[in-house]
């Protein structure tokens, strides 16, 4: 099951004084964590890099930012998909201090200052959600809306015509037995506009 995390946390360690500062968040999308970056290097003019990596809506995206290839966007990813994060953005400012680190030492730092802040995080896990769309009868509306909450579902719109169609988000887990439930109650009227199996989930 894939998590993300409730806040941002940060770390801060010194490497041959070279200072790195890292901070893993939750982030929705690339264009998001773009914006982050560049508020990044805004705030620390006088670093020497501003390295990132991304998971968010199933893809993933790294940085180097004038780092040697490989040391540091890359092995900052690997550690968000060791933990099974999704939706999180890792940065790491660097401040050099003179003193090259060699590559693997490079790697070392940008894993390990990721990790520190992980190691603060607060985890929750992603709910994917499924979109379901159908005609019932006006009798049911009311019954509809008292059921969500026992599905942890969601009404998104309600129109009125010869029918209520009413358009739902529901978590992924949930969908199936909100389906049943419905079909049960409406013995044959719930029109479905979208197949519920067919409709694939997204995040939150």
């Amino acid at each position: 099951m894939p998590y993300t995390l409730c806040a941002p946390v940060h770390s801060e360690s010194e490497i041959k004084k070279s200072r790195f500062i890292g901070c893993v968040e939750p982030m929705a999308d690339r264009a998001s964590a773009l914006q982050r970056v560049a508020a990044l290097r805004a705030a620390h003019p006088g670093a020497t890099h501003v390295c990132w990596a991304l998971m968010a809506g199933g893809h993933s995206a790294a940085n180097d930012d004038g780092e040697p290839g490989g040391t540091a966007g890359r092995p900052m990813l690997e550690v968000l998909r060791h933990q099974d994060l999704e939706s999180v953005l890792a940065t790491v400012v660097r401040y050099y201090g003179g003193t090259p680190l060699g590559a693997g030492g490079l790697v070392r730092a940008y894993t390990d200052s990721v990790a520190r802040a992980l190691l603060q995080a607060d985890k929750v896990p992603v709910v994917r959600w499924r979109t379901l769309r159908c005609v019932l009868p006006y009798a049911l509306e009311g019954w509809l809306r008292r059921e969500l909450d026992g599905h942890g579902a969601r009404l998104i719109e309600a129109t009125h015509g010869d029918g209520v169609t009413v358009s739902l988000q529901v978590p992924d887990a949930q969908a199936g037995a909100l389906t049943a439930r419905l079909n049960d109650a409406g013995q044959g009227r719930i029109i479905w506009l979208r197949d519920p199996e067919a409709s694939g989930p997204h995040e939150a």
